[in-house]
């Protein structure tokens, strides 16, 4: 496969571009160098150890993950430092994060008492506390503590409860929140040290609002994920150009059912289903007027009116995804190219790990 070009490979196919990639993770580590917090990239968008090792070696702190299997696939793969930002109940997930903990620094999210005591109940007799997080709403309306405080309360019952140290607050912020955060969180801060005497990490995060994180300057590291390739629904929102885009998803045409109608063989098991307010399913890159109006499994539905130049049966496109983050999860390799020449392929390491 080394040498081929792209546009021979079988469809449908999810290409990773690796010179928008070196540039995307290298503006993103300088922003954050620049602004003296610590940046910790989230592995669920490229699922990929070896990605993270450029991320490292650019300068991050750490990696952040969403769920415990794909914590264990990092963990050995060698990553010492991992965030995990998902509220754990399971004693049996509470026991893998504690096999973990030999091998790596893990910590952990809560928003709740019922999360606290199931992790105490979980690190029972451990030689080293777990380090916790509270986590705090700041607008996004999500998982989160729902005032300052709030977070002082669970930061208190953490610093009580046996096998966890309260380590500090985190947040997943809605984009464009950034005086809300500040407000929040400094107040937050404050709270916790009154009641407890300590709060070290105060961790922000998210690629829309990446650009304004320095708006935020209670935040002592960032997390971001799908910064590393983007997509489309970052495109619409301007925080980046199509050309930031590393992610694309080969397709072929394989009918022309009417003069102004395309059928791609990649439906929702390849582009995924995510609409995220937009219109259509994608980007056509060449077609930008074109619009994929609907997707079944196998089968992309492009309507081209408003396309002067048309895309022919047999003839190959690139799509940028409205989501990249869920394609990765889709396919069990993805092809790496520099100037559309393929360089290798890759097996998704942590594809389907949900659990």
């Amino acid at each position: 496969m080394e040498g081929t070009a792209i546009h021979d490979l079988e469809t449908p196919a999810v290409l990773i571009d690796l010179d928008v990639v070196e540039v995307n993770i290298q503006h993103a580590q300088s922003l954050f160098d620049d602004l003296g917090i610590g940046f910790r990239p989230h592995i669920k968008t490229h699922k990929l150890p070896f990605l993270a090792e450029l991320q490292m070696k650019q300068g991050a702190i750490g990696i952040a993950a969403q769920k415990v299997s794909e914590a264990e696939v990092f963990v050995a793969a060698g990553f010492t430092d991992i965030l995990l930002c998902f509220n754990l109940l399971s004693p049996a997930k509470i026991a893998r994060v504690r096999t973990m903990t030999d091998q790596a620094h893990m910590t952990v999210v809560v928003d709740n008492l019922d999360v606290v005591r199931a992790l105490s109940g979980g690190m029972a007799g451990a030689a080293v506390p777990l380090d916790v997080l509270v986590e705090c709403d700041t607008g996004m309306g999500r998982c989160g503590v729902q005032s300052p405080e709030d977070a002082a309360d669970l930061a208190l019952a953490i610093s009580a409860a046996p096998g966890l140290r309260f380590a500090g607050l985190m947040t997943d912020p809605a984009p464009g929140a950034a005086a809300r955060v500040q407000a929040f969180l400094a107040a937050a801060r404050d709270l916790c040290i009154a009641a407890v005497g300590s709060c070290d990490v105060i961790s922000g995060g998210g690629t829309p609002s990446l650009m304004d994180a320095g708006l935020s300057p209670i935040l002592t590291e960032y997390r971001a994920g799908t910064y590393i390739y983007n997509d489309r629904s970052l495109v619409e929102r301007g925080a980046c150009t199509l050309a930031d885009c590393a992610l694309t998803v080969l397709a072929t045409v394989v009918s022309r059912p009417t003069a102004t109608r395309a059928i791609l063989d990649s439906g929702s098991k390849s582009l995924t289903s995510d609409l995220l307010g937009l219109d259509g399913y994608g980007t056509i890159l060449g077609y930008l007027q074109a619009r994929i109006m609907g997707l079944s499994e196998e089968h992309g539905n492009v309507d081209l009116t408003d396309c002067i130049q048309r895309p022919v049966v047999g003839q190959k496109v690139q799509i940028v995804p409205n989501h990249a983050c869920p394609v990765s999860n889709l396919v069990d390799r993805v092809v790496f190219h520099r100037s559309g020449v393929v360089l290798r392929e890759a097996d998704v390491a942590a594809r389907g790990c949900v659990t």
